[in-house]
Parts: C-alpha cells; structure tokens; sequence
C-alpha cells in the first residue's frame, strides 16, 4: 500500500501554462494518470501536451474524468480560490504546488477545507508527494527512488530529495514520500502524516525532515513514544547553524527571539532524542542512521 496517492489517482492540474505542464508532464510519464487540466478561459480545446481535455471548471473535470486529485500550480495571487474550487467540486486530495500564498488566504482556506470540510490538502510551498512505482503528483524527481518501506514526510524539498536518494543507494526504498510545505499554515502537518503511515501496513519505518521553528516535530515525537515505540524512526532537523530570530528559508522556519524554547534545530534534537527517536545533523547522516535502524 501507500498512503495518499497510488496506481488509481486520477489527476487535474490547475494551472496548465510552462511549468504546470512540464511537471504534469512528467507525472505523466511516471506513470501517474493525469486525466485533464483546467483553465477558466480555454474550456473545450485540447491539452496536447498530456494528451488531455481542458475544461472551464474542476467541476466539469471531475464529473466528466472520475478525478479525484488536483495538482493546484497556479500563480500565488489566486491560489485560494483554486483550492476551494477542487474542496468544492469534491476532490478528495489538493495538492498545492504554489510558493507565496498570503497567509490571510491560507486562514480562509483551512478552515473551510481542513477544518469544516475533511479534505486533503498538502502544501502550500511544497513539492508534492510520491509513492513509488505507483503515482507522482508534484515536482519530487521520479528517479531518485525506488518502491520500498520506509515513509518519509518533510518540511524541506531540496533535502528530501537527497536522503531519498542516498537511501535508494543503500537498497532501501519508500513507501510514500510526502513534502507538507514550510509555510506557517499549511494543510497537513507531520502528525497527520506519520499516523497514516502508522496505518500503513507496508511502511514499515519513517523517517522525517523538519526544521526550525514550532512545535510540529516534537507533538509527532510525543504520539510516536506514545503509539507505535517499536517502530524504527530517525529524524533531521534542517537549521543547526540559524540565529534566532532569522527566517530561513520557508516563511515557517524561524527560532522566535525570547520564544518559549525548543524551536532551535539543537533543541528539538535534544527533544527528540529524549523520546528514543535519534536526529541527524545533516541528510547524510540521517540516510545513515535510518540505514542502521534497519540493520542494513
């Protein structure tokens, strides 16, 4: 199994213009069905690229194509809207691409779409997810890994990407492979995704990708100690070298000056640690430590 996405997702991209169709493209030739696109102004023609009808509306795209995931890849400005047309039209799985998304829009679009409406949403700011072998839904290199049993959830892409990789070299595959975004709203946490692998019956380890700033990493450490303690986990937290009060990198990703503590990449390794789960300084060394944890 996988958690999320699998052989029968059933795609709609929002956003079809260069970089929306060169990734949808890709998925495509992952192998992940990529069923329509829709633009607003170009209902009826034909999206040639992925060899797909365009339509004026999600809605038509999801009665007319059985789609039950969207790929949201459309300038920030109007990313809101596009996320609760897919909530709306009854998308089951939002997948929001998109960097930028002003954090008043993502109040909005919580509430409705993951607080009162039960909807999926991964992202914003985020690069997607993939379970290998059987569906790609965002911009994660398709052949950095392979199908395996190792879940991985993350804050960071670039990283992700090299731990994936890393660990393929070591024969070691994964599960499903979720980026949640670094902005400060976003609309799955690590919590949310590490109980799906928890339920996971082929995810057989997880390993995960944090970083400064907040909370998130340490409530997943608590429930983890708390419901699934045998369970080979290992961590990094991206920032070791970050002043406070210094954003990096993701709007999320700052250690609050005068905060009340364990936002630091030290602390929340201390933290961790703490809780049996061990956090790597660098990707590398979580690669390594995950490598060990399965007595490769």
């Amino acid at each position: 199994m996988s958690i999320f996405v699998d052989a029968s997702t059933r795609v709609v991209v929002q956003g079809i213009g260069s970089q929306g169709t060169f990734h949808a493209a890709r998925n495509r030739a992952y192998g992940t069905q990529v069923v329509a696109g829709v633009h607003p102004r170009r209902g009826g023609e034909r999206w040639d690229e992925l060899e797909a009808p365009i339509f004026a509306t999600v809605a038509e795209a999801v009665e007319a194509t059985g789609a039950d995931t969207s790929m949201v890849m459309v300038p920030a400005p109007f990313t809101r809207d596009a996320i609760l047309e897919a909530h709306r039209a009854g998308v089951r799985t939002i997948v929001a691409i998109t960097e930028g998304v002003p954090v008043q829009d993502m109040t909005v679009v919580y509430d409705e779409v993951v607080r009162r409406g039960g909807t999926r949403l991964i992202g914003p700011n985020c690069p997607g997810l993939i379970s290998p072998g059987r569906a790609n839904v965002g911009i994660i290199p398709g052949d950095i890994t392979m199908p395996g049993n190792v879940g991985l959830v993350s804050r960071s892409g670039t990283l992700t990407y090299q731990i994936m990789h890393e660990l393929a070299q070591a024969g070691i595959g994964i599960s499903t492979c979720v980026g949640i975004g670094g902005d400060p709203i976003v609309g799955t946490q690590f919590l949310d995704v590490i109980q799906a692998f928890a339920a996971d019956p082929e995810t057989e380890a997880i390993a995960f990708v944090g970083e400064i700033g907040g909370g998130e990493e340490q409530r997943a450490g608590e429930w983890i100690r708390a419901n699934i303690p045998d369970t080979p986990v290992v961590g990094y937290i991206a920032g070791f070298e970050a002043p406070a009060g210094k954003q990096m990198g993701h709007a999320g990703a700052i250690v609050r000056e005068g905060g009340p503590g364990g936002e630091s990449a030290a602390e929340k390794q201390e933290l961790l640690g703490a809780m049996g789960i061990p956090v790597a300084s660098n990707p590398s060394e979580a690669a390594r430590l995950m490598i060990e944890r399965l007595g490769r």
